[in-house]
């Protein structure tokens, strides 16, 4: 067990009747409480993390440096972050000036020109 799965103790309120129903599916399962309320907790920030919408505000937010890298990785994973982290580099990065250049035949001398002028016969 990792120090980052070491149990952490969290004290919060819930309406009454959904504690009633958690403890009900707890009983019917035979399980804990507490091991509900993981893997409940578990399964929607998985499905929050996949979902587009979310990566789409946690990109936008780290683009806006609202976000700091290792709150993105836990909130994505590291290889999405890392992808954002790169990408976020990029669009950083001043554009190059280059002057398109001129002694390049893109071509290869095999040019075709098109007609762009409408006929006012249709």
């Amino acid at each position: 067990m990792s120090a980052s799965d070491d149990p952490r103790r969290v004290h919060f309120q819930s309406p009454e009747y959904l504690v009633d129903r958690l403890d009900a599916i707890a009983d019917l399962f035979d399980k804990d409480r507490t091991d509900l309320l993981v893997e409940a907790i578990r399964e929607y920030i998985e499905d929050t993390a996949d979902s587009e919408t979310f990566q789409e505000l946690v990109a936008t937010k780290y683009y806006d440096d609202q976000l700091e890298f290792e709150t993105v990785k836990q909130l994505v994973g590291a290889e999405t972050a890392q992808r954002l982290c790169l990408l976020k580099a990029d669009l950083e990065d001043e554009p190059l000036d280059l002057a398109a250049p001129d002694d390049v035949d893109v071509y290869d001398g095999d040019v075709t020109t098109v007609d762009t002028a409408v006929d006012d016969d249709r």
